[in-house]
C-alpha cells in the first residue's frame, strides 16, 4: 500500500483500450474469461441449490418456510456485503479483492457441505454469501472499465454468460449431484472451480494500482446492511407466523425500514457515502434500477417455484427437474448476444419492453399450472421466459451504465448489484410465503388434516397414494395462484420500461476532469 496520503488521481487512469473500436480484442477477452468464471461459480450456486431445496427439507425434516433460508440467506448476505465493494476496490485494488472474494466464497462452500442440520447449513450459506458477495460487482467493475464506453453493451452480454448458463447447467448439475452422490457435493464442487479461478486471476488480470487511503462510511454500513437484513427477515417470517400482522414479522420489518430511511437521509448528506444515492437523479439509471428490481423479484421467485412444482406436484427427481428447466436457459442463451448488440446500437427502451412482454406471457401461461400439465407446453413457456430474460436483464443494466461517467461506474455497478441481490432475496422470500399461504388455504378444506403437509415437505412424500391424489391438484393450483403475483411484478416493470426507458442510445459523456471523481474510481494498470 502506498505511503502517500493522496489517492491516485485521474492522470493515472489508463486510456480506454482502442476507445473508438468496437472489437473485443484478445486482452479484453482474457480478462472477460476470468471474471466470467468467478461469476459462473457465484450464480451457478444459486441455481444448483434450487433443485436441492426439496431434498434438504426432507433430509433435515424441516418446513419450506425454514429451508427457503438456504436460498434467501445466501442472496441476502450478498446484498449486505456488496456495499463494501467500491470502498474495498479503492482501498485494496480490484485484483486482490477479487481473489480474496473467491477464496472466502470457496471456504463458505466447503463449510456448507459439512452442515449437519437446517440451522447450520443456513449459517454456512450466509457465510458463503458474505465471502462471495463481491465476486459479481468486482468482476463487472474490472470488465466494464477494461472495455470502455464503446464496447460496454457487448461486454455486458459477456457478463450475461453466467446468467444464461446458470439456468441451464445449474439445475442439471445440481440434480445429477443430488441424485448420484449427495447434496453435499453441490457445495464441494466449488472447491476445484475456485482454485482455478484464483490461479487465472493471478496470472491474467492487470496488476493493481497501489490503494489509496479510502475512508469507509461506517455509519452508512451500520444503517444499510442491518436494515436490509431485518426487512427481508421480517417478510420471510410472515409465512411461518401465518401472516404479516405478527410481532415477529412487524418488528424486524419496521426496524429495517427505519434503518433504511436513516441510510437514505445520511447518504444524501455525506461527502463520501457507502452508496451514492445521488446517482438516482439520473432518470435512466433510476428507471433501469426499478425495472431490474421488479423483474428479478418475479424471475428469481419463479426460479424457486418451478423446481418445487416439478418435485412436489409431479414427483420428478432432482436430475429430471434440472433437465426440464433447461429450456429457460437455452432461450436466454440465444437471446443474450442479440440483445447485447442491440443495446450498443439503440435505446434500451426499444428492447427491454419486448423482453418483459415475453416474460409476462410465460407467466400468464404458468398461472394455469395443473397436476398433469404437458411437459411440452411447460418447456415452451420456460423457453419464452428465457428469451424474455435475455432481452431484459443485461440490456437494463447496460442502459443504466451507458449514462454514467467513467468515474461513477464503480458506485453505479455496486448499486445495480445491490438492487439485483435485494430483489432476489425478496423474490425467494415473498414467493415462498405466498406459496405456503396458498397451499395452507387450499389444503385446509381437506378432511384429515392434510394441510399439515405444508408444515414439512417430508409429510407430502409420506402421504398414502390415494390421499396425495386428492392433494396434487390443489398443490398445482397453489403454484398457479402464486405465479399471478409474479405476473403482477412483471406488469409494473413493463409499464416503467415502456414509459421511462430511453428509445435512443444516449450520446457518450465527456470524461469529468474533476480529480475528486477520479479518486473515487478504482485504478488498474495494464
Amino acid at each position: 500500500m502506498s505511503s502517500s496520503p493522496e489517492p491516485p488521481g485521474p492522470a493515472t487512469l489508463p486510456a480506454d483500450p482502442a476507445p473508438n473500436s468496437t472489437k473485443l480484442d484478445r486482452a479484453l477477452l482474457a480478462v472477460a474469461s476470468v471474471t466470467v468464471l468467478g461469476a459462473i461459480m457465484s450464480i451457478l450456486d444459486v441455481t444448483v441449490v434450487n433443485v436441492a431445496i426439496n431434498t434438504l427439507a426432507r433430509d433435515f425434516q424441516t418446513s419450506l418456510t425454514t429451508i427457503q433460508w438456504v436460498a434467501t440467506g445466501y442472496t441476502l448476505a450478498l446484498a449486505t456485503v456488496i456495499p463494501l465493494t467500491a470502498w474495498g476496490a479503492q482501498r485494496f485494488g480490484t485484483k486482490r479483492l477479487y481473489m480474496i472474494s473467491i477464496t472466502l466464497f470457496v471456504l463458505g462452500s466447503v463449510l456448507a457441505g459439512t452442515a449437519w442440520d437446517a440451522p447450520s447449513i443456513i449459517v454456512f450459506r450466509i457465510l458463503q454469501g458474505l465471502g462471495g458477495g463481491m465476486i459479481m460487482p468486482i468482476g463487472m467493475m474490472i470488465l466494464t472499465r477494461a472495455a470502455g464506453p464503446q464496447r460496454i453493451g457487448r461486454v455486458m452480454a459477456v457478463m450475461g454468460v453466467p446468467m444464461l448458463l446458470g439456468p441451464i447447467a445449474g439445475p442439471i448439475l445440481g440434480g445429477w449431484l443430488v441424485d448420484s452422490f449427495s447434496w453435499r457435493w453441490i457445495f464441494f464442487i466449488n472447491l476445484p472451480i475456485g482454485v482455478i479461478g484464483v490461479f487465472l486471476a493471478a496470472r491474467i488480470l492487470p496488476r493493481d494500482a497501489r490503494g489509496g487511503r479510502a475512508k469507509l462510511d461506517l455509519l452508512g454500513l451500520a444503517l444499510l446492511s442491518p436494515g436490509l437484513a431485518l426487512l427481508i427477515y421480517g417478510l420471510a417470517e410472515s409465512g411461518a407466523e401465518g401472516g404479516f400482522g405478527h410481532a415477529k414479522v412487524l418488528v424486524p420489518a419496521l426496524i429495517g425500514v427505519v434503518l433504511l430511511a436513516g441510510f437514505v437521509w445520511h447518504a444524501l448528506r455525506a461527502e463520501s457515502p457507502l452508496i451514492d444515492l445521488r446517482l438516482y437523479k439520473n432518470k435512466v439509471f433510476a428507471s433501469s434500477s426499478i425495472t431490474l428490481m421488479l423483474l428479478v423479484i418475479a424471475v428469481f421467485g419463479g426460479m424457486l417455484l418451478m423446481p418445487l412444482y416439478l418435485q412436489l406436484v409431479r414427483g420428478e427427481s432432482a436430475l429430471d427437474t434440472g433437465l426440464l428447466l433447461a429450456p429457460q436457459g437455452l432461450g436466454a442463451m440465444l437471446a443474450m448476444p442479440v440483445a447485447g448488440q442491440l443495446a450498443d446500437r439503440t435505446g434500451i427502451g426499444r428492447i427491454v419492453p419486448v423482453g418483459l412482454a415475453l416474460v409476462g406471457g410465460a407467466f400468464v401461461w404458468l398461472t394455469g399450472l395443473e397436476a398433469n400439465t404437458s411437459y411440452w407446453h411447460l418447456s415452451i413457456a420456460l423457453f419464452v421466459m428465457g428469451v424474455g430474460m435475455g432481452f431484459t436483464m443485461m440490456p437494463t443494466m447496460t442502459g443504466a451504465l451507458q449514462t454514467m461517467r467513467r468515474a461513477s461506474i464503480p458506485s453505479a455497478s455496486t448499486s445495480l448489484n445491490i438492487t439485483q441481490q435485494v430483489a432476489a432475496s425478496l423474490g425467494t422470500a415473498v414467493m415462498t410465503v405466498l406459496l405456503v399461504n396458498a397451499m395452507s388455504s387450499k389444503l385446509s378444506a381437506l378432511p384429515g388434516g392434510a394441510a399439515g403437509g405444508t408444515g414439512s415437505l417430508g409429510d407430502l412424500a409420506s402421504m398414502p397414494r390415494e390421499v396425495f391424489a386428492q392433494v396434487q391438484p390443489l398443490l398445482a393450483e397453489s403454484f398457479g395462484q402464486t405465479f399471478w403475483w409474479a405476473l403482477g411484478f412483471v406488469g409494473v416493470a413493463f409499464l416503467v420500461a415502456l414509459i421511462l426507458l430511453p428509445k435512443r442510445k444516449p450520446a457518450p459523456l465527456e470524461e469529468d476532469a474533476d480529480a475528486s471523481d477520479g479518486a473515487n474510481a478504482p485504478v488498474m494498470l495494464h
